[in-house]
């Protein structure tokens, strides 16, 4: 029997509960882990809730991000052994492959060794954000050096990513934040710029800090109301990437500056890297080499032990924390 969290209903933090479930043993292909942390996502929140792109079959498990020990290995399975230290990649689909469970069995092709350097929490703290970050910037976007990069919801755990990519690739990031309270953090954090979106015209500051062209890349996790911003503010060429929707209003797009800029609009999920094995080996490879020398490093706002789920969810949705929420076991 393992511990798993999961909910019967649609809603809050106060659905989650622990239950016993049964494991079976690994399939072909398949890894089994003994958990030690998970990290916490808002498209966990999101799916929680019925508002992620794929809904929950009642009861369900949830969890995205996850890190261990190697229990056992299904048929067929090479390159990793018992006792390994290892952490998940993202599954496709959260609905099927829940992570948060103190046993879980995952593809093989979705584990990834830990740096000896590195933590179980730390671990846990990774692999979704550089993912993200890694290919909304470096594949879709093709940043290059003294590109200006705007990333919005820049104190969470992909935000903070993004700042350190955009370092690594030479560009000048720009992190935008609801208020000025996080300016410093994220400063120290390694963006160039802050700009908070509760003082003056947000377009214009960018503008100016990024040159009379503007910037040519924004990394965006919130839409709405932001979205007419970035591309009021956005290069000629330019691109917007988008991953979220913090702000679940609709946006108003225009036309004739979209036309006039020549701009490109693009959404993006993790899950395209993930699906792309050329891809995401070109995005191991990178995190796992910055990770060694230490340009990369994820930041942990706050760790609860897994009876509080509950209250890890509520402090991820409160907004206050700058990195990542992680779970440990």
């Amino acid at each position: 029997m393992s511990k798993a969290v999961r909910f019967h209903r649609l809603g809050g933090p106060e659905v989650l509960q622990l239950e016993d479930i049964d494991v079976p043993a690994p399939g072909p292909d398949e890894v089994q882990i003994r958990a030690q942390a998970f990290g916490l996502n808002r498209a966990e929140s999101l799916f929680r809730s019925g508002a992620y792109i794929e809904t929950p079959d009642l009861p369900s498990g949830l969890g995205l991000e996850a890190a261990g020990l190697v229990e056992r290995l299904g048929p067929d399975v090479s390159g990793v052994s018992a006792g390994d230290r290892v952490a998940v990649i993202p599954p496709i689909s959260m609905r099927l492959r829940p992570v948060q469970a103190e046993l879980i069995n995952v593809p093989a092709d979705f584990v990834v060794a830990i740096p000896e350097t590195q933590s179980f929490a730390a671990a846990a703290a990774t692999w979704m954000a550089y993912l993200t970050a890694y290919g909304a910037l470096f594949e879709v976007a093709k940043v290059a050096r003294h590109d200006h990069v705007v990333i919005s919801a820049a104190s969470s755990s992909v935000g903070l990513a993004a700042i350190q990519l955009a370092n690594l690739a030479g560009a000048v990031p720009i992190a935008l934040t609801r208020s000025d309270r996080k300016r410093e953090a994220l400063l120290a954090a390694g963006a160039r710029h802050v700009v908070s979106l509760d003082l003056g015209d947000v377009a214009e500051t960018l503008r100016a800090l990024a040159g009379p062209a503007g910037p040519r890349v924004a990394f965006d996790a919130v839409g709405g109301k932001l979205l007419p911003i970035l591309i009021a503010a956005s290069a000629v060429g330019g691109i917007i990437v988008t991953y979220g929707a913090l702000d679940a209003d609709p946006s108003a797009l225009p036309p004739a500056v979209l036309l006039a800029k020549s701009l490109t609009v693009r959404g993006y999920l993790v899950h395209e890297l993930v699906r792309d094995p050329a891809a995401l080996a070109r995005a191991k490879a990178l995190i796992l080499a910055h990770l060694a020398s230490g340009r990369l490093q994820p930041t942990i706002a706050r760790t609860f032990p897994l009876a509080e789920i509950a209250a890890a969810y509520r402090c991820l949705e409160g907004n206050a924390q700058i990195g990542k929420v992680v779970v440990t076991l």
